[in-house]
């Protein structure tokens, strides 16, 4: 049966995304990842050049994704603070119904891959950062903030960093989104 173009691609992605939810930390090779497809090594090669092409586009996938909601954020929610807590809630979240794509934010899928691909992560890590910075910039004052919107968009992504850290390290067993509503007061 023939697929339309970009199919095999998608299907490829979402195998790849698949594999990445299983617990393990065993390697992906092209060669699992062709079995589980039920096709050849060199059907992978006719859509992707790389194995690193195919954690781009879990990248990109995971990019569009978190960003179109954070941009949605942006638009409907006049209140920096709420900003925020929603971003932070959609961050978790999107981990929570994405394991395998958690690995990859992590970086558990991409040890021993290109070094651009961790790169990328690190970039996307900047950008969720930076947005967060400019949505407690415009909160209302508090004359009772004891820490710079800097210090404490950083200390937000840390956070939210090692709630996808327990998640993967946990097996997927100690969901992101657990005490979500009493620890976002904090922060």
């Amino acid at each position: 049966m023939a697929t339309k173009p970009g199919e095999r691609k998608q299907q490829i992605l979402e195998t790849l995304a698949k594999m990445l939810e299983t617990p393990t930390q065993e390697k992906i090779t092209t060669a699992s990842l062709a079995a589980k497809l039920d096709v050849s090594e060199a059907a992978l090669y006719r859509h992707f050049a790389s194995k690193a092409q195919m954690f781009e586009g879990l990248i990109e996938f995971i990019e569009q994704t978190l960003f179109g909601l954070i941009n949605k954020i942006s638009l409907e929610e006049t209140d920096g603070i709420k900003q925020v807590q929603r971003m932070v809630s959609v961050l978790l979240l999107f981990a929570e119904k994405n394991p395998g794509m958690t690995r990859v934010l992590i970086g558990d899928a991409l040890v021993n891959e290109d070094n651009r691909l961790q790169a990328r992560i690190n970039q996307l890590f900047d950008r969720i950062e930076i947005t967060i910075k400019q949505s407690l910039k415009i909160a209302v004052p508090d004359s009772g903030r004891r820490i710079l919107p800097e210090a404490q968009a950083n200390l937000i992504i840390c956070y939210v960093i090692g709630r996808w850290h327990q998640y993967a390290k946990s097996g997927f067993k100690r969901k992101p989104m657990e005490f979500i509503q009493q620890q976002l007061g904090l922060l």
